[in-house]
């Protein structure tokens, strides 16, 4: 990642339209199917998520806030003054302006976010409550190689904020190249803060992927019609279905997009049959114990320096640093 001058915001390359038609149609043509889950996020997806988070069955937004409630002057004591907050996926930017509110004089605040629609709506909020704090918005996918804004002021330490548990979206390969990146970008003196959901009972963690009032299917399916308006496809919504399950054994919940009948779908001009029942993944929420999560940073060359939970001990903040 490199830094470039900054004027009053930066914009990256939005989702181009070759490079979203290659991997889909790759994905497709795999075997088994799958689709990269950073598709869920056009607008609709993008709001359907916020929904998702106000459900009753899912614990992790809920455990978050209660985390952050509880620990946040000692997450930003641990931090320090004179900080370049550099987030990936800032989504509503909610826990953000906590972390902001609490920093000792921080210098910029660089959302990375693949959502135009929230990453503006996020930006907006958050410089009318922080005008002191420069903002340097992108709107680009944090998993590829960025060019990053450089800020007015030099700050002490980069602090790279990966809230939430997207962390857990990757399967261990890409969670350690992505670990990596944050290494690289951070710098000798920096830190990265990323949320961890935990190991817990699978009745718990399987019920938050499968709301009883059918947001999160709202939200896989969702996926398709960005596919239909992107790529010009034509995916019947209401000839897929969304499923769940957590499997005990990888830690890990996995999300399908299932076929419910034998059909071909055209996608930019090609042809994918699907069979009944055929399923095409979409999604992995990995979910981790404390040592498992070490030992991931490790293999990245970081350790964990702290750890906040929430007092349910259901959700986990992790200061990385340097190893």
């Amino acid at each position: 990642m490199n830094a470039i001058e900054n004027d009053d915001a930066f914009d990256a390359s939005h989702p181009d339209a070759d490079g979203m038609r290659a991997e889909v149609w790759a994905g497709l043509a795999s075997r088994p199917k799958r689709l990269p889950s950073k598709y869920f996020y056009d607008a609709r997806g993008s709001a359907l998520f916020e929904a998702i988070c106000e459900q009753p069955e899912y614990y992790l937004t809920r455990a978050e806030l209660a985390l952050m409630r509880t620990h946040i002057d000692a997450i930003a004591e641990a931090l320090g003054p004179e900080v370049l907050l550099l987030e990936y996926g800032s989504g509503s930017g909610l826990k953000t302006r906590m972390l902001l509110e609490h920093l000792d004089r921080p210098v910029a605040y660089v959302p990375v976010e693949i959502s135009p629609t929230a990453l503006d709506a996020s930006v907006e909020r958050l410089g009318a409550l922080f005008p002191e704090v420069e903002m340097l918005p992108v709107c680009a996918d944090f998993t590829q190689p960025l060019t990053l804004p450089r800020p007015q002021h030099r700050q002490r330490r980069s602090v790279i904020y990966f809230p939430g548990s997207t962390i857990g979206n990757f399967d261990s390969r890409e969670a350690i190249a992505l670990l990596r990146n944050m290494r690289a970008e951070m710098g000798e003196q920096g830190r990265a803060l990323v949320g961890v959901d935990r190991v817990k009972d699978a009745a718990v963690i399987e019920a938050a992927y499968n709301d009883a009032a059918g947001v999160t299917a709202q939200f896989t399916l969702n996926m398709l019609a960005h596919i239909n308006r992107e790529l010009d496809a034509d995916f019947d919504l209401d000839a897929f279905a969304h499923r769940a399950d957590y499997h005990s054994d990888t830690a890990r919940v996995e999300t399908r997009i299932v076929s419910r009948r034998d059909q071909d779908v055209q996608v930019a001009g090609r042809s994918f049959h699907f069979a009944a029942g055929e399923a095409m993944q979409v999604e992995y929420s990995c979910k981790y114990t404390q040592s498992a999560f070490a030992d991931l940073a490790s293999k990245a060359g970081l350790r964990v320096a702290q750890t906040w939970y929430d007092p349910a001990r259901q959700f986990s903040l992790q200061l990385l640093k340097r190893a």
